[in-house]
C-alpha cells in the first residue's frame, strides 16, 4: 500500500492543524485516508488547494462512499480505522486540539484525530463507523416465530395415543385413516441366513437391478447395475413394452454378473425333453420393489391402482404387476422367479433385522427422509380385516406374526392432535393433496424446507422486523447493505431445499459464516448480517426439532401397542431408521430420544432399551431378504 512520508505528518503538522478551517482539515485527512502519494513539499499545496475548491473535498468524499459501496478489499481496513471517526459529519472546532495516533499502515505513519473537550479521543461517529448494534427487535420475533414450533411433553403424549387408537382401527378394517396394509411377509430374518438372492426396483425414472449374497454371519455383498427407463416406454401402450424392456435389463445382469449361473441354466433347459426337471436351488427367488400404490393381497401379488412419477400405461392399471414381470421373464427362459413384491419400508425392517447385533429381531422399519412411512411386526391375532379381504393368497400362519405396512403419513388427517401454524396451513392449502398426509407434511424433508421459508418469509414481509434489511452498510456487521435477489428461492413456493435445514441448524462456525455463504450463493441473499443467520438459525432448529418429537411420537406409538418393554425387562426393542432427515439433520436421534423419555409409560429406562440403528438399501438388501422368506413358504415347482 502506498504510505505518506512521515514528514508530513510530524507534531508541528499536527499543531498546525488547531488553526486550520475546517475544510483543510478534512482535505487533509481524505488525502491520507486515501493514501494519495503526495510528498511533504507538495501536501500544503494540496491542502490550500482543497480549501478554495470545496468541489475537490466532495469528489473524494463520493470517491470513499463508492469505494465503500464496492467493498473493495484495499480500503477494507483504512475505512474500518479510528481515523475515519466520521469526519463528514464532525466539525471540531479550533479550541478542541488534536491527538496524536499512530495509523495501521506503518509505524511512522501519524494521524490526528479531534479531541473532546476533556482531552480524550472522540469516539467514532458518522455515516461509515456507526458502532454496530444487535437489534432486539429481530432476536425476539426469531424466538416469538421459533415457539410457535413448540411441541410440549402433554401434546406427545396425546399424539401417542391417538396414533395407537388409529393403528388398532387400520387392523380391524378397511377404508381407516391409517391404513395398516397386509403384507404377507410372516418372518423377519435373523442375521444367520445364507444364499445368493436377487432384486429388482422400479421406483421412478430408473430400474435397478442387484444380486446379493448372504454370509450368514449378519453380512453380505451386492452387485448392481441401474439403467434409465426410456421415456417412450413410460408412456408405451402395452404393458408389455415395459416388462419386456426390464426383463431384458435381469437377463444382460445374469449375463455380466452371474454367467456361470445362467449358461448353466440354458444348458439344462436343452435337455428338458429327459425329463430331468430343475432343483430348487438352480432359480433365482427374486424380491420386486414397485414403488407405485398397488393393492396387494399376496406376497407375490399385487394389482396396480394408477401409476405416478411420470408413467401413464393406461394397459397395466388393474392387473398383477408380478405376472407381468414374470410372464416376460419365462418369454426369455431366465432362471429367476418373482417370489415378492416389496414396500421400500418393509424392506428397511428386514436389512436392519439382518444386519443389526444380537439375535433379537427388529420390531420397527421407518424412513424419515423426503417422505415418511413406517412397517412393524404385528400379532395376526390383531389383524381381524385379513379375513374381509377378497381373494387373498395363502401365507405361512406359523409365526403367528406379519409385517404391517402402516402408511402413517396420513396419522391424523384429521388434525385432532397435530400441531398446526400458520405456516403449515399455508403449505397444504398450496400442496396438491390439501387435507391429506399432514403427518408427513410436518416431519419429511419434501416439505420442512417449505415450512421454514414461509417462516423466514412472514419475518421479511413484516416492515418492524429487520431481517435481511439495513437503512446503511453501518447497521451491517460486514459494513455493506443486505439484498434479496428477486430470483432467490425465498420468493418462490417450494423455493427452500430442506438440506438448508441441517446447514443452519448444525453451523458452528465463526459469526455462522457457513449459514450466510449458503444464504449468499444458493438462495441470492447477498451481505446477511450474523444476527440474520442466527434468526434464520433459531427458526431451522425450531422445526427439525418439532419434526424428530412428532417422530417419536410414530415410534413411541408402535413400541407401546407391541408391549415389548413389558415383556422384557432387558431385550432391547430394535427399530431400524433409514432416510436423509435421520442420517443427516445433526441431532435428530436425539431429539427422538428426549422426546421418549417425556413419555411416562417409555420413561428414561424405557428409552435406552429402544435401540435405533441405520438400515440401509430396503429396496435392495431387503427386497431380497423377503424373497427368502417368500421363497421358503411357496418354492418353486419343478415345472416351466
Amino acid at each position: 500500500m502506498l504510505k505518506y512520508s512521515s514528514a508530513s505528518l510530524n507534531e508541528s503538522t499536527c499543531r498546525d492543524l488547531e488553526h486550520q478551517n475546517t475544510t483543510e482539515r478534512e482535505a487533509r485527512l481524505i488525502a491520507f485516508t486515501l493514501a494519495i502519494p503526495t510528498p511533504a513539499r507538495n501536501f500544503r499545496r494540496f491542502c490550500s488547494q482543497a480549501a478554495s475548491n470545496h468541489w475537490l473535498a466532495i469528489s473524494t468524499v463520493f470517491v470513499l462512499v463508492l469505494v465503500q459501496f464496492l467493498q473493495l478489499p484495499r480500503f477494507e481496513l483504512v475505512l474500518q480505522h479510528p481515523l475515519y471517526s466520521g469526519f463528514l459529519s464532525s466539525r471540531t472546532p479550533p479550541d478542541q486540539g488534536f491527538s496524536k495516533l499512530y495509523s495501521p499502515f506503518a509505524d511512522e505513519d501519524r494521524v490526528c484525530l479531534p479531541k473532546t473537550a476533556t482531552g480524550a479521543v472522540a469516539s467514532p461517529s458518522g455515516t461509515f463507523n456507526k458502532p454496530y448494534q444487535r437489534s432486539m427487535t429481530l432476536v425476539e420475533e426469531a424466538q416469538k416465530v421459533a415457539r410457535e414450533f413448540d411441541y410440549p411433553a402433554s401434546e406427545l403424549q396425546r399424539a401417542i395415543e391417538r396414533f395407537g387408537e388409529q393403528m388398532r382401527d387400520g387392523l380391524q378394517r378397511s377404508g381407516s385413516t391409517l391404513s395398516q396394509i397386509p403384507t404377507f411377509v410372516t418372518a423377519v430374518p435373523n442375521g444367520t441366513e445364507k444364499g445368493l438372492y436377487m432384486a429388482v426396483d422400479l421406483g421412478g425414472t430408473n430400474f435397478r437391478v442387484c444380486s446379493i449374497q448372504l454370509h450368514g454371519n449378519s453380512t453380505f455383498s451386492l452387485t448392481q447395475s441401474k439403467v434409465a427407463i426410456p421415456r417412450e416406454l413410460m408412456v408405451a401402450k402395452t404393458s408389455k413394452e415395459l416388462f419386456s424392456f426390464l426383463a431384458k435389463q435381469i437377463e444382460a445382469f445374469l449375463k455380466q454378473h452371474h454367467e456361470e449361473h445362467y449358461e448353466g441354466h440354458i444348458r439344462r433347459r436343452k435337455t428338458m425333453s429327459k425329463g430331468e426337471g430343475f432343483k430348487e436351488e438352480e432359480i433365482f427367488n427374486l424380491g420386486f420393489t414397485f414403488s407405485f400404490p398397488v393393492q396387494q393381497n399376496g406376497i407375490n401379488r399385487g394389482t396396480l391402482l394408477r401409476w405416478t412419477k411420470g408413467f401413464d400405461i393406461a394397459d397395466t392399471v388393474g392387473k398383477d404387476v408380478c405376472a407381468l414381470l414374470q410372464e416376460e421373464i419365462d418369454a426369455l427362459h431366465l432362471p429367476v422367479r418373482v417370489a415378492a413384491l416389496v414396500n421400500d419400508t418393509v424392506g428397511t425392517l428386514m436389512a436392519r433385522s439382518y444386519t443389526s447385533p444380537g439375535k433379537t429381531g427388529t420390531l420397527l422399519g421407518a424412513i424419515f427422509g423426503t417422505g415418511t412411512n413406517g412397517a412393524y411386526v404385528e400379532k395376526l391375532s390383531k389383524i381381524r380385516k385379513l379375513t374381509e379381504l377378497n381373494d387373498v393368497a395363502s401365507y405361512d400362519t406359523s409365526t403367528g406374526e406379519m409385517i404391517i405396512n402402516t402408511e402413517w403419513g396420513s396419522f391424523d388427517n384429521e388434525q385432532a392432535v397435530l400441531p398446526t401454524t400458520p405456516y403449515d396451513a399455508g403449505l397444504d392449502a398450496d400442496s396438491v393433496n390439501p387435507g391429506i398426509q399432514m403427518f408427513e407434511k410436518r416431519v419429511s424433508g419434501m416439505f420442512l424446507g417449505e415450512i421454514l421459508r414461509r417462516a423466514v418469509l412472514s419475518l421479511v414481509r413484516n416492515p418492524s422486523v429487520p431481517l435481511f434489511s439495513d437503512e446503511n452498510s453501518s447497521l451491517n456487521d460486514v459494513h455493506s447493505t443486505t439484498n434479496i435477489a428477486d430470483s432467490s428461492g425465498l420468493w418462490r413456493t417450494w423455493g427452500l431445499d430442506t438440506s438448508f435445514l441441517s446447514i443452519a441448524h448444525g453451523d458452528e462456525s465463526a459469526g455462522l459464516r457457513i449459514t450466510r455463504q449458503a444464504l449468499d450463493k444458493e438462495y441470492g441473499i447477498t451481505a446477511a448480517s450474523e444476527e440474520d443467520a442466527e434468526a434464520v438459525k433459531a427458526i431451522a432448529s425450531a422445526v427439525g426439532r418439532r419434526a424428530a418429537r412428532l417422530s417419536a411420537v410414530a415410534i413411541g406409538a408402535v413400541v407401546l401397542n407391541s408391549e415389548k418393554l413389558r415383556e422384557s425387562e432387558t431385550e432391547p426393542v430394535d427399530v431400524g431408521v433409514d432416510g436423509s432427515l435421520v442420517e443427516f439433520y445433526p441431532g435428530f436421534e436425539e431429539y427422538i430420544r428426549e422426546a421418549l423419555r417425556e413419555v411416562p409409560e417409555i420413561g428414561e429406562k424405557g428409552e435406552k432399551r429402544i435401540r435405533i440403528g441405520i438400515a440401509k438399501d430396503g429396496s435392495g438388501v431387503g427386497a431380497a431378504l423377503i424373497a427368502l422368506v417368500a421363497g421358503k413358504v411357496n418354492p418353486p415347482t419343478e415345472n416351466d
